[in-house]
């Protein structure tokens, strides 16, 4: 019997161009009969030849150089392979997933459906201080994570396999259904992420610094002051131009 399975991706990259991937990891969650999900054993790394030499700034992050790369295969040689597994998924999973979506378009995913654990810890666990893949590692210290495993991070395995463990714990406190329609809303911040508010739950913002904010440029900023004025029953207010100057988040 096929088991219910989601596969969570990690992507290292050689700068920002569109075919830029020099190595993809993946680590599959699975449900059990019995309704639970749990890690499966499924899980694996290739390096990939960007086809253009990396950069300085992204080898200083996960340490792959030119000399790593040089003979693997190229994105769309791997893509469609690990995206789509036989026997299928129910959605694919990543940290932060807008990032990964740019590069596992639909023509290499066939269309699945797409989970962004970021989004999702911030629903799930708003108490946190910080939501990065790393930091909810150390916070949270999930039960029958393997610190060699989930090492080196910054590397697309281990960095894949710790996000698979939030996501298994996630998925066993909210529903998939539930899973995927937060990930496809801007991520709801638990707290004001900068300017003279920082750090301030929305709940203790007045109605004007809330309709401020619900007009920044920052999308999830933007979303989370909107949320807070429809939970008080306010109206958002009309449109205003925005800032001169992009804010620094």
């Amino acid at each position: 019997m096929t088991l219910p399975r989601i596969r969570v991706v990690d992507l290292e990259t050689a700068g920002n161009g569109p075919h830029d991937v020099c190595e993809i990891g993946w680590q599959d969650v699975v449900q059990s009969p019995e309704g639970l999900w749990r890690i499966a054993e499924e899980r694996g790394g290739l390096l990939v030849n960007p086809g253009r030499p990396i950069t300085a700034e992204t080898m200083s992050v996960h340490h792959i150089i030119d000399a790593d790369v040089a003979g693997a295969p190229f994105w769309k040689a791997v893509a469609g392979d690990v995206l789509r597994p036989e026997g299928g998924v129910q959605a694919l999973a990543a940290h932060r997933a807008a990032f990964e979506q740019r590069y596992c378009t639909p023509r290499f995913t066939g269309g699945a459906p797409w989970i962004c654990t970021w989004k999702c810890a911030l629903r799930l666990w708003p108490h946190l201080t910080s939501f990065s893949n790393q930091m909810l590692r150390y916070q949270r210290m999930p039960e029958g994570l393997v610190r060699e495993l989930g090492l080196p991070a910054h590397r697309a395995l281990p960095d894949a396999y710790v996000t698979a463990h939030h996501l298994r714990d996630m998925l066993n406190e909210a529903s998939l259904e539930q899973l995927l329609a937060w990930s496809l809303e801007p991520g709801l911040l638990p707290r004001v992420p900068a300017g003279p508010d920082r750090g301030r739950p929305w709940s203790a913002l007045g109605g004007e610094p809330l309709r401020v904010l619900a007009r920044d440029r920052d999308p999830n900023t933007r979303f989370s002051a909107e949320t807070e004025l429809r939970r008080r029953g306010e109206a958002l207010g009309p449109e205003a131009p925005p800032p001169a100057q992009h804010r620094l988040l």
